[in-house]
């Protein structure tokens, strides 16, 4: 006589084999993206893009998009969207850069505050209000856009040049720029927070069926307000990053930013890496930095 399997008795995938499965799916794909770009870059620019100086110039040029990207792929999991971004790290800049005279720690925490505000708002608009995320956040998008403006006076601000702040373009770390390993290090602590944490779960389940969530007695509405403040945070701290490399935040930082963090989500959601960011590199910024002579600061493109 025989008996039906119990459901407890079904073996269930190991994590480590959905891992090397996961793997094994991406792996080519980013094999694929890398070599292009190699490709693109050798052939557009000859040896001078494979050099040292200009791979370290463009990892530390890509974290600011990588900071915004990393921000969105919370929002999007939650099946929102946050096209804010871009004026939120533009606002993140101004608001640094007049902090700069105090130095880089006082100009970054203004920056993130000032962000992780305007990712308050997004949240308690669309929690709150339950007013749809693509409404509020183009609202938001234009409504911090004018006031970055305002700060700025129109004409865009300059960092204080006695100050520290502007260190963050020359600082280095086992031959990587400081704000790449920053950048790395956010990540995995985004994986992490993903893979091992209940909050992670929850952003998984929620974006995967809000109403049985809500079912199953989840902080729907808290897991929805975390992501936006996050994203905030992070796009003030991707301004932030924008004006310590330049010394400065034109009136036109960040247009379009919120393009290339949804493009690099969709390029790169599954593997947290900062490949979607540099993926989506266009002739708005550019792939080859001219090294500068001894002593100069690093080269970085004002976008």
């Amino acid at each position: 006589m025989t008996t039906a399997p119990t459901p407890s008795a079904v073996s269930r995938p190991r994590s480590g084999a959905r891992v090397r499965t996961a793997l094994q799916k991406q792996g080519a794909l980013i094999t694929l993206v890398l070599v292009a770009l190699l490709a693109f870059g050798a052939l557009r620019y000859g040896s001078d893009f494979a050099t040292g100086y200009n791979l370290q110039s463009v990892l530390a040029d890509d974290s600011k998009y990588a900071l915004v990207a990393l921000g969105m792929t919370f929002v999007i999991m939650t099946g929102g969207i946050d096209l804010s971004v871009g004026s939120v790290a533009a606002l993140g800049g101004v608001v640094a850069v007049q902090q700069s005279s105090h130095g880089f720690a006082v100009g970054a925490l203004a920056g993130i505050a000032a962000g992780a505000a305007v990712g308050l708002v997004n949240a308690v608009l669309v929690t709150r209000l339950r007013l749809q995320p693509f409404i509020v956040t183009l609202a938001t998008l234009l409504a911090v856009r004018g006031l970055a403006l305002h700060l700025a006076d129109v004409k865009g601000v300059s960092a204080d040049a006695g100050s520290s702040f502007q260190g963050l373009a020359s600082w280095s770390l086992l031959g990587l720029p400081v704000s790449a390993l920053a950048v790395i290090v956010l990540y995995l602590i985004g994986e992490g927070v993903l893979r091992w944490t209940p909050f992670g779960r929850q952003v998984l389940a929620v974006g995967g069926n809000e109403d049985a969530s809500r079912l199953m007695g989840l902080r729907v509405d808290f897991v929805k307000g975390a992501v936006y403040v996050l994203s905030g945070a992070l796009a003030g701290l991707a301004g932030v990053f924008l004006a310590a490399q330049s010394g400065s935040v034109a009136t036109g930082a960040g247009r379009g930013w919120e393009l290339l963090a949804i493009a690099a989500v969709a390029t790169s959601i599954a593997a947290m890496l900062m490949l979607g960011a540099c993926a989506v590199e266009t002739d708005e910024e550019p792939l080859l930095f001219p090294e500068p002579p001894p002593g100069a600061g690093a080269a970085t493109a004002d976008c």
